[in-house]
Order: structure tokens, then sequence, then C-alpha cells
């Protein structure tokens, strides 16, 4: 063990310019990683927040918003008749969990509330509000069938909900996400490429010293072991300080300023602790395969 250590200590020295740009390879390339991975899980939480706040809006045709609508008599609202009809096929659903039914009147009350402090509220009447049912469903995500069947019943102006404006938000999400991984995946493979590179140089210029070993009988795990060693340092030291880049971005951004916004679901302590562990096992796997595949040359493993 001493001999290990010595070597490794001894290696790094000689090698200090490349260890040290391996290190930083490896800190910027883990911290976009874990923040890639934090990212994942942050899309994670906001679908499960919000996919289970979606609801469909199925707006009835009223006298001023029925023109051009092929579900909608011209000039004409939807009658109660009708009402009752788009009801009954909504709770038929096997789909819907739960159905309310908001009047003109209310939705107007709702339209002031909100805008109370702003000179909009004065640019409606209630006879411009449109009635509605909203409909919660028992998986958020199965939308279509109901959507579909609502946008042909008479009676019914137009359906809307939240997928409309969610689903793009979440593939921007998701792309920013897939976009730091695929980055991040580049960056490692050139940390790779310099450890090999490193390894390759250590056993060049340890040449005779590794030859005397073998014929001296020493193992190969013996000789491996001082660059395991030096490779294993120079990732794990990149790692530390790619978690710390990553717990600092967290509770700076997040926990800091962003939690205090309210209204999200955001990540915290936990999920940054699955990233960091991920950082750790990938520093782990990048330090040991490039070196036992570059001394295979040298030490006939």
């Amino acid at each position: 063990m001493r001999h290990a250590l010595s070597e490794t200590w001894s290696g790094l020295k000689r090698n200090l310019g490349i260890t040290l740009a391996v290190i930083m390879t490896m800190w910027v390339s883990l911290s976009l990683f874990g923040f890639g991975l934090i990212a994942a899980q942050q899309v994670s939480l906001f679908k499960g927040e919000w996919y289970d706040k979606i609801e469909i809006t199925v707006y009835l045709c009223t006298e001023k918003l029925s023109t051009g609508v092929d579900t909608c008599d011209a000039g004409q609202g939807a009658t109660e008749e009708q009402k009752k009809q788009i009801r009954q096929a909504i709770e038929k659903n096997p789909e819907v969990k739960e159905v309310y039914y908001q009047s003109k009147e209310e939705m107007f009350d709702e339209f002031l509330e909100v805008f109370k402090n702003s000179p909009i509220k004065d640019a409606l009447t209630v006879e411009e509000m449109q009635d509605a049912f909203h409909v919660k469903l028992v998986d958020p995500q199965e939308y279509y069938n109901l959507e579909s069947e609502m946008i042909r019943t008479r009676g019914v102006h137009k359906v809307q909900d939240l997928h409309q404006i969610l689903d793009p938000v979440y593939k921007v999400l998701a792309g920013l996400q897939w976009g730091t991984i695929a980055l991040s995946i580049v960056l490692l493979l050139a940390a790779a490429l310099q450890i090999a590179t490193t390894i390759r140089m250590a056993t060049f210029t340890r040449g005779r010293e590794i030859g005397i070993m073998r014929l001296v009988g020493a193992s190969n795990f013996y000789i491996m072991g001082p660059f395991l060693l030096e490779s294993l340092i120079a990732g794990l030291v990149g790692a530390f300080f790619a978690a710390g880049t990553l717990l600092f971005g967290l509770w700076f951004i997040i926990l800091r300023n962003a939690r205090e916004s309210g209204g999200f679901m955001w990540v915290g302590w936990g999920e940054a602790g699955i990233a960091v562990i991920g950082i750790v096992i990938v520093a782990i796997i990048l330090s040991v395969v490039p070196t036992v595949i570059s001394a295979r040359r040298y030490l006939r493993v």
C-alpha cells in the first residue's frame, strides 16, 4: 500500500498540468451532467403537480359567439336541452372524475375578482361571458377522447385544456435537459480521453520500472494500483468540485430565490443528493475504465 501511495503521489506531481486539466474537464462536464439530472427531476415534479390539476373546460355557445361555429346555431346560445345533453355526455364518459357547471354570472364575478384592480374589468359585461362545464379527469393525460367528443357536440363553442399550454413548455424543458446531458457526455468523453492519454504517458515513462516489476513477479494489480489511484483521485476531485457547484447552484437559484416566489413545486436537497450520487458513480467509472484499457498494452491484463 505504501508503494502504491508513493508512486501515486509521484505520478500526480510529475503530470501535474495534465492532472489539473483532467480535474477541470471533469468538473465542468460532471456539473453539467448533475444539472441535467436535476432538470429531469424538476420536469417530473412539474408534471406530477400540474397534470393532477389539469381540467377540461367546455365553453358553450352564446348569442355573440356562435357565428362560424358548426356546433352552434347562428345568433343563439346553447339551449337548456343542449346543456342537459352535454352534461349527460360528459358524465357517461368513464374518464371523467368530476364535472361542475359555471354560469355566465359566476364567470363574470370571477372575472371581476381577478381583474378588480385593473381597468380591463370594465371591458366585458355579463352577456359577453360564456357559461361552461369544468371537467376533472381520472387520468389527466387521457383527455383526447372526451375533448374530441365535445368538439362535435351541439351547443359547444370550444374546448380548452391546459395541455395546450403546458405540453410546449414541457417540450422546451425536456429539450434543455437533454441538451445539457448531451453536452456533458461530450465533455465527459473528452475527460476520459485525457485520462487515457495521461495513463499512456505515465506507463511509457515508467516502462523500465514496470518491466523490472514484472520480472520479479509483481502482480498486475500491484503494478496497476498507482495508475488507478492517480486517475481515481483526479476523477473524485473533479466530482467534489462538481457536487459543490451543483449544491451551490441549487441553494442560490432555487432554495434562496425561486422557492420564495411560491406557486411551484421545486427540487430540494433530496433530488440534489440523487444527482450527487450520479456524479460520483460516473466519475469513478470514467476514472477506472480508461485506466484499465490504457494500461492493458503494457501490463497484458
